[in-house]
């Protein structure tokens, strides 16, 4: 069976025009973790990452980390949702919340994403659930269908969650609740083969568990 190792990009820059960049705590995050990676001899005999800057530069601050280059494989399959866009669905003509309260503002995007995974979203053009699910898990049937041994994986909180849904058997709402915990730069893992698939470990951060870097968990 292979190893699929999934990563959630580093702190991407919240609340900014631009989201899909590292913020400078996530270009260290990112570095951190290919550090742990080189300091326990990790290899991987293939890499794949979604189509985002996020994913990219994530890519690239483990590799300086490693001391060592990393190609990518990229496959958009395992892109995030629009959250923009389901957030404008569900509030319709309200306005989005003023200010930097993040607890606010993940509130009212978890009741956006429940809507959105019960198929009772408004009518605004986003992508379905139903499809995002497919496309995700059309990534993990690639995934599982390399000869490689240890596979490397850069995404992003909602395809992680929804594969590790579709692993345990969880009830779809479990994407959600899943996605909002997601760490970033967050490991986890999983063994797979063509007919079996197991879970191992969710969410793991070792290289932030340090007294040094107190502070530096994020989850945007």
């Amino acid at each position: 069976m292979a190893e699929l190792v999934l990563v959630r990009h580093a702190q991407a820059s919240f609340g900014a025009d631009d989201y899909d960049r590292l913020s400078e705590l996530g270009w260290r995050q990112s570095r951190w973790l290919g550090e742990y990676f080189a300091e326990r001899g990790a290899a991987f005999d293939a890499v794949v990452l979604g189509s985002l800057r996020r994913h990219a530069q994530t890519l690239t601050g483990i590799a300086e980390g490693m001391g060592r280059t990393l190609e990518g494989e990229e496959d958009a399959r395992l892109n995030e949702y629009d959250s923009h866009t389901l957030l404008r669905a569900h509030l319709g003509e309200k306005p989005f919340p003023q200010g930097s309260d993040r607890r606010e503002h993940f509130r009212i995007l978890r009741e956006a994403l429940y809507s959105w995974t019960d198929a009772t979203l408004g009518d605004a053009p986003h992508e379905p659930f139903a499809e995002f699910r497919s496309r995700v898990l059309g990534a993990l049937a690639s995934l599982r269908a390399r000869p490689a041994k240890r596979v490397l994986v850069v995404s992003s909180g909602g395809p992680i969650a929804t594969i590790l849904t579709e692993v345990l058997g969880m009830p779809q709402r479990g994407v959600v609740d899943l996605n909002l915990q997601t760490r970033n730069t967050g490991i986890t893992e999983l063994q797979a083969g063509k007919t079996r698939i197991q879970f191992v470990s969710f969410n793991n951060v070792p290289h932030l568990d340090r007294p040094d870097r107190a502070g530096t968990l994020t989850y945007s």
